[in-house]
């Protein structure tokens, strides 16, 4: 059996254009979206080809799926995570009145939304943890390196968060999540290497990163040549001048 088509490039990315534009507009924390990321985009969607093919115990929430019952669920990955991570959680009410307004082919009710964590949960096996979350060891690498040298505030946290969701446009890209302390670091030299200027190169981050995110160097330093192969390669194509030369990750070893 083919895959829906709404899991193939690009309505794959459309479905999480709409978990990141949510975040937007209703204004989570960078945690409770990168948590809400892994849940949908890294545990849930690849779960759907065999849900589908399961004859038994069908939900109407599942089969057929649609476009717009994968955005109800987008937005319960969201208010699970917001239960985890918020002082005072997202309501139901305003999740609601979110769906209403942003899911356009199918109007759900308080208990569609109710049903579908539900479901939500039991495709997740109940496993809602968020310690494996890459943000939790990118900020806590971030933070680390400040303590460690000033060199470390002029790495920019947005160009960081930048990347994790560009990590996003591809399931290729995502699936390095699946590697979460080593990118993570890779990400922080990424960022080094883009918004440090070049003159100011004088850390040793991949020795420090190896120590800190107790990974080999050399796995760092592939995961940083991908990263960047995802993020620029695109760039170089269209945007970047002729004359513009990929920076390299050696200098962060001088």
């Amino acid at each position: 059996m083919r895959e829906p088509a709404f899991l193939v490039e690009p309505r794959r990315r459309q479905l999480l254009d709409f978990l990141m534009n949510a975040c937007v507009w209703l204004g989570v924390a960078p945690i409770v979206k990168y948590t809400a990321l892994s849940f949908f985009a890294d545990r849930f969607l690849p779960c759907l080809p065999r849900i589908s093919r399961e004859n038994s115990a069908q939900n109407w929430l599942l089969h057929p799926l649609t476009e717009s019952k994968l955005q109800i669920f987008i937005l319960i990955s969201l208010w699970i995570s917001s239960k985890l991570h918020d002082t005072y959680p997202m309501s139901s009410k305003m999740l609601k009145s979110f769906g209403d307004r942003h899911i356009k082919d199918q109007h759900f009710t308080m208990r569609d939304f109710v049903e579908a964590e539900i479901i939500f949960m039991e495709v997740l096996n109940y496993e809602i943890g968020a310690s494996n979350v890459t943000f939790l060891f990118l900020e806590e690498l971030l933070i680390q390196f400040r303590a460690m040298s000033k060199i470390g505030e002029l790495v920019s946290f947005h160009a960081c968060m930048d990347i994790m969701d560009l990590l996003y446009e591809t399931e290729e890209a995502a699936s390095l999540y699946g590697h979460s302390r080593p990118l993570a670091a890779s990400i922080l030299v990424t960022s080094y290497i883009l918004t440090v200027p070049k003159q100011r190169w004088e850390f040793p981050l991949l020795p420090w990163v190896k120590f800190a995110a107790s990974h080999e160097e050399e796995h760092v330093e592939q995961l940083v040549r991908k990263v960047l192969e995802h993020i620029l390669v695109p760039t170089t194509t269209s945007t970047m001048s002729p004359g513009y030369v990929e920076p390299s990750c050696q200098v962060t070893k001088d």
